[in-house]
């Protein structure tokens, strides 16, 4: 059962919007929000953020039957005809990633994704100029110019891709000039100057939580994890739950959250280890919190708080609050 605070996320996109002035706020709603419901979460920044990012045409087309009628930009490049036509029937801004993304995209407004140097998605810098070509070909319209910086806490590191992005920045202002270049995700906020470009794409922040290497202050948690007793027994035989029990126990609840809900089998929640639907505690309250923070949860799980949100909630009943 999850608890999301939508005033939470609002107040953590004002908090956002604050520091990057009059530069455009695309939030990140992909991964159905991080776990806290991408609907929901999207109509309740539509006047604060200037557009979404999702990383699959469907979940774009999911906030369109919502009635999000705001820009939003599918994150992962066109790879098919039918891609492209999903993106043209729901008005979707797509990403291209290369020539034949580009030869795709004809009518479409679309985001050139450059690879600065992650080597996940994006033209290669040298290729830009084909890249532009190809879309005046086949009469797409540019509205966008994005790159991601692998590692924006090390100073090297995202120099060295800025420097990249600001070359292909001049090479598509110029035919471009009012084109909407963004280059960091979250962490832009907190770096400011330079990497702020004309907006940045804001996920983890939106959520509460920061980057690696920098600091949440300023932002509210959104999502509380709670299980449901399901059962009070007796204890019986010498098991708890896929477990030798380590002890004697009087009783044992059983509470409705598993593996199968996105907790790590091996990182107890109560008394031995995870079942795929439930585990068992000493615990007799109605409702135990699971986590409050998914920062210190993922902790014990030897992750980072982006895992955990994206798969907590993945069977939960969700109770959204303001």
């Amino acid at each position: 059962m999850s608890f999301i605070n939508l005033a939470a996320i609002k107040s953590n996109a004002l908090f956002i919007k604050d520091k990057i002035g009059w530069r455009r706020l695309y939030a990140v709603v992909k991964a159905d929000a991080y776990g806290h419901g991408a609907e929901r979460v999207a109509l309740e920044l539509e006047g604060i953020a200037d557009g979404f990012c999702v990383a699959i045409a469907e979940e774009g087309v999911a906030l369109r039957i919502a009635g999000v009628t705001a820009p939003v930009l599918v994150l992962t490049p066109a790879t098919s005809a039918e891609d492209a036509e999903c993106a043209r029937y729901h008005n979707l801004q797509v990403t291209v990633n290369g020539v034949r993304s580009a030869e795709l995209c004809g009518g479409l407004e679309c985001h050139i994704k450059v690879n600065t140097g992650m080597n996940r998605y994006g033209s290669s810098p040298e290729d830009v100029l084909k890249v532009l070509s190809a879309l005046e070909k086949a009469g797409a319209f540019v509205s966008g110019l994005y790159s991601h910086l692998y590692c924006p806490h090390i100073r090297e590191e995202r120099e060295r891709q800025l420097a990249v992005f600001n070359e292909a920045e001049k090479l598509v202002k110029a035919a471009y000039p009012d084109v909407f270049c963004h280059l960091a995700a979250s962490a832009g906020a907190f770096l400011g100057g330079g990497y702020l470009k004309d907006g940045i794409r804001c996920g983890i922040s939106l959520y509460g939580y920061a980057p690696c290497g920098f600091s949440r202050e300023g932002l509210t948690r959104a999502l509380k994890v709670y299980a449901p007793k399901v059962q009070t027994s007796p204890f019986v035989g010498n098991g708890a739950g896929y477990s030798v029990a380590k002890k004697e126990y009087s009783q044992l609840s059983a509470y409705r959250a598993g593996y199968a809900d996105g907790f790590f089998r091996t990182v107890p929640l109560g008394e031995g280890n995870l079942c795929m639907d439930a585990f068992v505690s000493e615990d007799t309250r109605p409702l135990i919190p699971v986590f409050t923070d998914a920062d210190e949860y993922a902790a014990r799980c030897g992750t980072i708080s982006y895992e955990v949100l994206c798969s907590v909630t993945r069977r939960s009943q969700r109770i959204y609050v303001d």
